[in-house]
């Protein structure tokens, strides 16, 4: 049974895992029997980091009541998301919270044996300003890869990652997801590579986290934050989106010259962007979603079907690169500004998945108490109150159709959804797109109750009710995509 590690790496990590978690939702395929995420972030309050946790746990809670025998019968939440491996998801960096960086170097104990300074000091003081010096790395590390590339070299210590190295088994592959513009993120891909590739003879699992075939994503900027102007540089945000350019070129020649370790590269950024507001971290962290996440995630995908990757002796034997691109220079993107290849493994699933999401929350309650899909196989009052019902799959229903209003109202939009409720008027739902008329005397919802109606028979019964819910609505849906959409 293949694996697929994803470390998602500061914020723009765990926005990546958390298209990849709507994906693997809607059913798209990937070519991996698990995905095991691991994010590394100081910031322990991120919203950004929280939501993606909190949808993670929700999916495998789904996961874990349905059947996954049969792809055809049913291919939502389709793959396994591990939490097992890593439970609490996150890598964790010792003494960080409530420090400053001189603190954690411990730059008032560089004196020498009379109690002045030593040559350990000097160098600090040069290596980093004082600014640098006084730094909170509570909510990571804000723009400054000089201070994550000496914290972040710890978590190569942690239990949690000698758990990962432990399990990895010789078919495993490992993708890293990293943001290159900001602080974390730029620090925190080249360090991981190296403690990957050149992890000790002792450890547990070293051989085949050693060679094992590695992908990794470079996000260049996407978005910019407002400036802060305030007039007392000591106080102002650590966060400038006017060094986002220099950065980026700076990491970029480093990794020219060094990241040659990798088996995939994939690069992906936007010349359009949307000014969010400044936040250095913790619970205001929380940036709508973005397309250029969700493109991100889709590289996990094509990296997953790659081919004719080896690695050798803890070198990769030759790095292929990549880039994404949409196939018309829209500032609103939808289906049709994409290629054959990107609709092709996602337009399907998000259309079924988005059409299930709106019944749920447009038109169950109005159909389950009349309904003979519902009346024979008992879904009544106890079931739609149930944890499944209720929480576990209410909340990502609420999460996935949030997702898809952010990536709408952000620059540049994906929009391919008209997401407004329209009762009569329900499959005029793809941006763009007419519906095939059916040989149906019935529309709309009534349309979609005929084909669960017509389904419901053939569903096996004696399976838990989670399954037979949550297969009658595929098979229902994909019935649907195939007479209204021709897909």
């Amino acid at each position: 049974m293949s694996k697929l590690y994803v470390f998602g790496i500061g914020g723009t990590g765990s926005r990546v895992l958390k298209s990849l978690s709507m994906l693997l939702a809607a059913g798209v395929k990937i070519n991996a029997d698990e995905i095991v995420p691991i994010v590394i972030d100081p910031d322990h309050a991120a919203a950004d980091l929280t939501r993606t946790i909190k949808l993670m746990q929700d999916y495998k809670r789904i996961y874990d009541r349905i059947d996954h025998n049969n792809y055809n019968r049913n291919a939502f939440f389709g793959t396994k998301i591990n939490l097992e491996i890593i439970p609490s998801v996150r890598m964790p960096l010792q003494n960080t919270e409530n420090t400053d960086f001189k603190d954690y170097i411990g730059l008032s104990l560089m004196t020498d044996a009379n109690g002045k300074h030593n040559a350990n000091y000097a160098l600090a003081k040069m290596l980093f300003s004082n600014k640098n010096l006084d730094a909170t790395m509570e909510v990571g590390f804000k723009g400054n890869p000089n201070i994550g590339s000496v914290v972040l070299n710890q978590f190569a210590l942690s239990d949690e990652f000698r758990n990962f190295a432990a399990s990895v088994g010789q078919d495993d592959r490992i993708f890293i997801i990293s943001s290159i513009f900001g602080g974390t993120g730029a620090s925190g891909f080249p360090l991981l590579l190296k403690n990957i590739r050149a992890i000790g003879d002792t450890q547990s699992g070293c051989e085949n986290v050693k060679n094992s075939i590695i992908g990794a994503i470079s996000v260049l900027p996407y978005f910019d934050v407002v400036p802060d102007n305030n007039p007392d540089e000591e106080i102002r945000s650590e966060i400038d989106s006017a060094t986002f350019i220099s950065k980026t070129k700076a990491a970029l020649s480093y990794y020219e010259r060094n990241m040659t370790e990798v088996n995939a590269l994939y690069y992906i950024g936007d010349n359009i962007s949307k000014q969010y507001k400044n936040s250095e971290g913790g619970s205001t962290q929380q940036n709508d979603a973005h397309f250029i996440e969700l493109a991100a995630a889709l590289a996990i995908v094509d990296f997953a079907a790659q081919t004719g990757l080896s690695t050798a002796n803890g070198q990769s034997q030759g790095t292929i690169y990549k880039e994404f691109g949409i196939k018309t220079e829209a500032r609103e993107i939808a289906f049709a500004d994409l290629d054959a290849k990107t609709n092709t493994t996602i337009k399907k699933p998000l259309t079924a998945f988005t059409l299930f999401c709106k019944y749920l929350n447009e038109q169950i309650r109005d159909s389950y108490k009349s309904q003979p899909w519902a009346k024979d196989h008992e879904f009544d009052e106890n079931f739609f109150k149930s944890p499944f019902f209720q929480s576990e799959l209410t909340d990502f229903k609420v999460a996935y159709l949030q997702w898809l209003m952010e990536m709408g109202r952000n620059v540049r939009a994906f929009k391919p959804y008209d997401l407004r409720e329209k009762k009569n008027d329900v499959f005029s739902l793809i941006t763009g797109e007419t519906s095939t008329k059916v040989a149906s005397l019935k529309s709309n919802y009534a349309l979609f109750d005929d084909y669960l109606n017509t389904k419901q028979s053939k569903i096996k019964t004696d399976s838990a009710s989670e399954q037979i819910f949550v297969e009658l609505f595929y098979n229902a849906i994909d019935e649907l995509l195939k007479s209204k959409f021709r897909m």
